[in-house]
C-alpha cells in the first residue's frame, strides 16, 4: 500500500499519554484489529475485542490490508478518527481499456487531499524515485506540537531492493528530502510496511516496527537518533504479539485509554 500516515506526536515526552493503540491485520485474517498497550510500555501489547477483528469490510472484497488510523483536523481534532486500509483487489481493467493498459512505469507515492473522504482533489506525485519502486509511506513529524514545524522523518520501502530506509526534511513536506547516509544506506532489508511512533516517556526515542513478511510479521525497533539510516536496534520482544502485519500506532491519553479498554478490554 501507498500509504502516507501523519503522527501527531512529537519527540517531546508528554505525561499526559497513557499508551498506545495498534491497528494491525493479520497474516491470514485480513480484517482490523486493535492492540491496546499495557500502559505506557511501548514494546507490550494486548489484543482487544478477545482477539476478534474490530472491522470486517462488507464492501470489495469483503477484506482489507495495511490499516492507518489517521486523526481527523480542524473541528474534528479530538472528536473522530478514520481508519484507512487497502481492498484486496483495488481494480481491474479490460486489456481494451487504452487508458490503463501498456508498458508498466516503475511505482511511485501519490496523494491527494479530502476534508470529507468522499470527495478528492485530483491526485499529484509525492515520491518518484524510477526506476526504483517505492511503496509503504509513513511520515513522522520531528515536532508535531508545534503547527509551523517544517521538520520530518519520512520511511519507506525501496520494492525493487526490498529494504526500508529513512529520509529527513527540515523544510516542509513538498521540501528537500535528504537520505541520511547516502543513497544505499537502509535500516533493515527484506522487511516492509513500516509504522514509527514515538516513545511516549522517553524524549527522542522512536520505535520502529518492521514487516518481516517472509516470517512472523512485525518486529520492533528502536532508536534514539531517529534522523539516521544507522543505529536502530532490535527491541526486546518477550511481549509483543507475533504475526501483527502492516498498521499504525496511535499515542493515547488516559481517558481514550480507558474508552478503549472499557468497550473493547
Amino acid at each position: 500500500m501507498h500509504r502516507l500516515s501523519l503522527h501527531i506526536q512529537d519527540g517531546m515526552a508528554e505525561t499526559r499519554l497513557a499508551g498506545y493503540l495498534g491497528v494491525f491485520f493479520l497474516g491470514a485474517d485480513p480484517f482490523v484489529y486493535f492492540y491496546l498497550s499495557n500502559g505506557n510500555d511501548p514494546l507490550s501489547f494486548k489484543a482487544l475485542n478477545k482477539g476478534s477483528p474490530i472491522i470486517k469490510p462488507t464492501k470489495g472484497t469483503g477484506g482489507v490490508r495495511d490499516p492507518t488510523i489517521i486523526p481527523g483536523g480542524g473541528n474534528e481534532a479530538g472528536k473522530k478518527w478514520y481508519i484507512i486500509g487497502t481492498d484486496l483487489n483495488i481494480g481491474k481493467y479490460p486489456t481494451s481499456d487504452p487508458r490503463h493498459t501498456g508498458s508498466p512505469s516503475n511505482i511511485r507515492i501519490r496523494y491527494a487531499y479530502t476534508s470529507d473522504f468522499k470527495t478528492f482533489t485530483t491526485p499529484q506525485t509525492l515520491i518518484d524515485k524510477s526506476p526504483t519502486n517505492i511503496i509503504d509511506l509513513t511520515i513522522l513529524p520531528l515536532n508535531g506540537t508545534n503547527p509551523n514545524s517544517q521538520s520530518f522523518l519520512r520511511f519507506m520501502k525501496d520494492e525493487t531492493r526490498k529494504t526500508v530506509f529513512v529520509e529527513v526534511s527540515d523544510t516542509g513536506l513538498f521540501g528537500t528530502w535528504t537520505r541520511p547516509g547516502g543513497d544505499s544506506a537502509v535500516i533493515q532489508s527484506s522487511v516492509e510496511g513500516p509504522a514509527a511512533y514515538w516513545d511516549n516517556t522517553v524524549p527522542g526515542k522512536v520505535h520502529l516496527l518492521l514487516d518481516f513478511y517472509g516470517a512472523d510479521g512485525y518486529r520492533p525497533y528502536e532508536s534514539g537518533n531517529p534522523k539516521s539510516n544507522g543505529g536502530w536496534t532490535a527491541s526486546n520482544r518477550n511481549s509483543f504479539p507475533k504475526n501483527l502485519r502492516h498498521g499504525s500506532v496511535l499515542p493515547v491519553d488516559g481517558g481514550r485509554y480507558e474508552a478503549l479498554r472499557s468497550r473493547w478490554g
